[in-house]
């Protein structure tokens, strides 16, 4: 292992099953002192980027050497890192999770309509948890990319915000990166330019130091970055960043792919031009927004151009770190830097998001928490998985506040707790589609269009157990998978047909079926049988 990457695992976690601890939880209080501020609460501050897998970010294993984020390495050394976190599987639902604490079959009234991106909700039924920290003393505030219904919520869940509406707003919705359609405060939309990567982060300083807010309450602010979405837009000032970069090919970028499902088997996204080195393949005559196919591009150009795209963030996180000491909110400051899912570039054969595998889906996150709590914790590394239902729990678990519903995640305060105690709670990633809430109670037939979302990636249930994942696709007849996250981290070899793992197998699909039955899944009732060996 390069010391560049050594130096970062100050510790780990990483037994079956994480020890962590409860004892000493009153330190979770954050007792330190509030400067300017009667309440005595923490700040929270929540950056939330789009399409950034945890390979990006220099402080994981599994990015390239050559890769550098000084700053949110920075975050690393002072908080947790949580090597395996599954936060969504696409852009929507991915946010729809985060901002209700709920699995993609608990959001009742979301739904996709009209134009794409186009989507609507009931927030009488659909509720946020902004919404419950302002009625609890804390002062919100949104800035960036919105995706989750044409109601951003100003007035209801924010005090605060500058946000790109792209259900709002469908013709502009690829402008990812500049020429954006900009409302604040629920005002009308005005057409902004500049690098959006940017703009964010110099909205979000003036939030932090207190232009655009009232003094006297703590405040959270949910910092949401376009980037590295697609088209995967460098700043102009980053265009010359990593020159001269090495980008091994996957071991499965290309077919055959064994022990895969019928989908994964399919996926061609890459050839070997005359040299063999993996070029992109023309695959859709239609790509989605900014995912444009261009035939011949090599594998090491598209993911230095995404890497180039993560540079501008990393700025980002130190400009808006030092804002934060500057004027005097460091030390009283939980700070999340997370993603909405990762993004697979030549693992498995994708270019894309949406699959179950860790290449698609795992994002980095990292938390932060205040100065009273951080010191004795700094630099660990928590190889447990999580999930994205987890972070509301624990947000509002922060703030002191009560959910006013029930939330399917659970606290991950106790990974804040240099003691140790027993820790077995599993991280469970459900993908129904484009479908929420009791609309996923009956599970499409297998060639209804509604049973796929991405490169024919259909429904599944992704359940993790410790160093386990098993993965259940609701699609009658198709494979199991089950794959050991430690020792093949790549998940290229399926256990699931191996008479060795097959009371684990038996012993992880019961779990998963419990569960779905403890979040209210619908289809559990009707879930299609796995295919035999």
């Amino acid at each position: 292992m390069p010391l560049i990457k050594a130096k970062f695992m100050k510790f780990e976690l990483n037994k079956s099953w994480l020890v962590v601890g409860f004892v000493g939880y009153v330190v979770l209080g954050l007792l330190s002192a509030k400067v300017g501020f009667a309440d005595d609460r923490p700040n929270i501050l929540f950056i939330y980027t789009d399409d950034q897998s945890h390979r990006t970010v220099g402080c994981y294993e599994q990015s390239f050497e050559w890769v550098r984020t000084p700053n949110i390495d920075q975050l690393a050394k002072q908080g947790v890192r949580f090597s395996h976190a599954y936060i969504g599987s696409w852009c929507m639902p991915s946010r729809a999770t985060v901002l209700t604490g709920l699995h993609q079959h608990g959001i009742e009234t979301m739904r996709m309509e009209g134009e794409y991106p186009g989507s609507q909700y009931d927030p009488k039924h659909c509720r946020f948890w902004p919404s419950v920290l302002r009625e609890n003393g804390y002062t919100t505030a949104h800035i960036g990319k919105w995706h989750t219904g044409t109601d951003t919520g100003f007035g209801r869940d924010w005090d605060f915000q500058i946000v790109w509406n792209r259900p709002g707003f469908p013709a502009n919705a690829p402008n990812y990166y500049d020429n954006q359609l900009i409302c604040k405060n629920g005002g009308k939309a005005k057409l902004v330019k500049g690098y959006s990567t940017d703009n964010y982060t110099n909205w979000a300083i003036d939030y932090i130091k207190g232009n655009e807010r009232k003094p006297d309450k703590p405040w959270m602010l949910w910092l949401c970055y376009g980037a590295v979405h697609g088209p995967f837009t460098p700043a102009d000032r980053h265009l010359n960043s990593y020159p001269d970069v090495a980008v091994p090919a996957p071991k499965d970028i290309f077919p055959p792919r064994q022990g895969k499902p019928d989908y994964a088997t399919k996926i061609e996204f890459w050839e070997a031009n005359e040299q063999g080195v993996p070029v992109e393949r023309q695959v859709r005559k239609q790509s989605p927004v900014g995912m444009k196919d261009m035939p011949g591009r090599s594998l090491r150009d598209w993911v230095r151009q995404y890497h180039q795209g993560v540079v501008a963030i990393d700025e980002g996180v130190g400009r808006i770190m030092k804002a934060l000491k500057e004027s005097g909110q460091d030390d009283n400051t939980l700070v999340i830097f997370t993603s909405d899912q990762g993004f697979a570039w030549g693992q498995h054969g994708m270019k894309n998001k949406v699959a179950p595998y860790r290449a698609a889906v795992a994002a980095p996150l990292i938390i932060r928490p205040t100065s009273a709590v951080a010191g004795p914790i700094a630099g660990r590394v928590v190889k447990h998985p999580v999930s994205g239902v987890d972070l509301a729990p624990t947000i509002l678990a922060q703030a002191k506040v009560e959910s006013h519903w029930k939330m399917h995640g659970h606290d991950l305060r106790p990974f804040f707790d240099p003691n140790q105690v027993i820790w077995k709670r599993p991280a469970m990633l459900v993908h129904t589609a484009k479908q929420y809430g009791s609309a996923t109670d009956e599970i499409p037939s297998k060639g209804d269009p509604e049973l796929y979302h991405g490169p024919g990636i259909p429904w599944y249930v992704s359940y993790c157990e410790g160093r386990y994942k098993y993965v259940r696709y609701l699609v009658d007849g198709e494979m199991e998978e089950l794959y050991d996250v430690h020792e093949d981290p790549d998940e290229l070899t399926n256990l699931a047909y191996k008479d060795k793992y097959l009371d684990l197998l038996k012993k992880l699909r019961k779990a998963t079926l419990k569960e779905l039955e403890r979040t209210d899944a619908g289809f559990v009732k009707t879930i299609p049988a796995v295919g035999v060996k």
